[in-house]
């Protein structure tokens, strides 16, 4: 019997991820981060905020966008550490808090914006 890696699904997650954190975030960051604060466009009100993210696509979104982000930084930062810094003899090690810490962010991120 032949065994199966997970490393082609972990590229799929690392490439979405690089695609959302590409195009998505730097949107949300300038927004959220320097046009509503700077006066340059106006906000939306807290109300309208809420009713938005109390729809059930919204929030399935927004825990996508968090899940392929965490895991793109979790693959990247694992090789990183992994041929960057020649710790090959880690590589259980690394890979465990690496993809452990974007499953706990995960989760941590679907169950906030499921109580919101």
């Amino acid at each position: 019997m032949i065994k199966r890696s997970a490393e082609p699904l972990l590229w799929m997650v690392f490439s979405a991820g690089g695609v959302v954190a590409a195009l998505v975030l730097p949107m949300l960051l300038f927004l959220f981060g320097v046009a509503f604060p700077l006066g340059w466009i106006a906000p939306p009100s807290a109300t309208h905020l809420a009713s938005v993210i109390g729809h059930p696509l919204t929030r399935l979104t927004l825990v996508v966008v968090c899940t392929v982000s965490l895991f793109h930084a979790a693959h990247r930062f694992r090789y990183t550490l992994y041929d960057g810094l020649q710790i090959k003899h880690l590589n259980e090690i690394i890979a465990l808090a690496c993809y452990g810490g974007a499953v706990v962010g995960s989760v941590a991120s679907a169950y906030l914006l499921a109580t919101f």
